[in-house]
């Protein structure tokens, strides 16, 4: 285990730093709720690909692709998911959303869990399983714009860090632990969004 910080630089590849500086900007973004994390967000997840096998996080690695995805259907819905193809607005999540949400994961994480376990040389199975779940539900909310992704995002990424750092990925580990207090931002900025009254010619989603 690396005992300093000039250890932990010569331990994090030149890819690693950039996926990390990417991903924090995209995140601060979308706290920000500028369109641009969207693109951004992509290239991120392209490099996390790379970063995440080579860890060993498999589910985390799969992730990313979903993201990519997920990024694209969120930069249309953000820009024409409001009513009258409009701009979406900041609403809290949806009893059923909830539901669905919380059934996926727990199906999610035990069945790749145990997928993970029994045929991969997975490092984490389950926890990776469900950090990867929970992740799709908070980045689905997100796309919608709906507050409460940014509650999920703090679960995930408290679980996130010390994992990350256990694999020697320091610095995506500190990424994480920045994802924390962006999150908390992201939640602040979104409840004041949220507050502000719509203008006369708009409706909630």
């Amino acid at each position: 285990m690396p005992t300093s910080f000039a250890h932990y630089w010569h331990a994090t590849t030149p890819l690693e730093l950039v996926a990390v500086v990417t991903g924090f900007a995209c995140v601060w973004l979308a706290a920000r709720e500028s369109l641009w994390n969207f693109p951004i967000a992509i290239v991120s997840c392209l490099l996390f690909v790379v970063v995440y096998f080579k860890a060993k996080l498999y589910a985390d690695c799969g992730l990313q692709g979903l993201f990519i995805l997920l990024s694209c259907y969120g930069w249309y819905e953000w820009l024409y998911g409001g009513r009258n193809a409009t701009e979406l607005r900041v609403t809290h999540a949806q009893g059923r959303e909830w539901l669905l949400g919380a059934a996926f994961a727990a199906l999610f994480t035990l069945g790749f869990g145990y997928y993970l376990r029994y045929h991969t040389d997975a490092a984490f199975p389950y926890i990776d399983s469900f950090t990867t779940a929970g992740s799709i539900v908070a980045q689905y909310l997100l796309t919608r714009k709906r507050l409460q992704n940014w509650l999920l995002w703090l679960l995930v990424d408290v679980i996130y860090v010390p994992v990350l750092w256990y694999k020697d990925l320091y610095f995506v580990s500190l990424l994480y632990f920045l994802y924390l207090i962006l999150a908390a931002y992201g939640y602040w900025q979104w409840r004041r969004e949220l507050a502000t009254p719509l203008p006369s010619s708009a409706a909630a989603v």
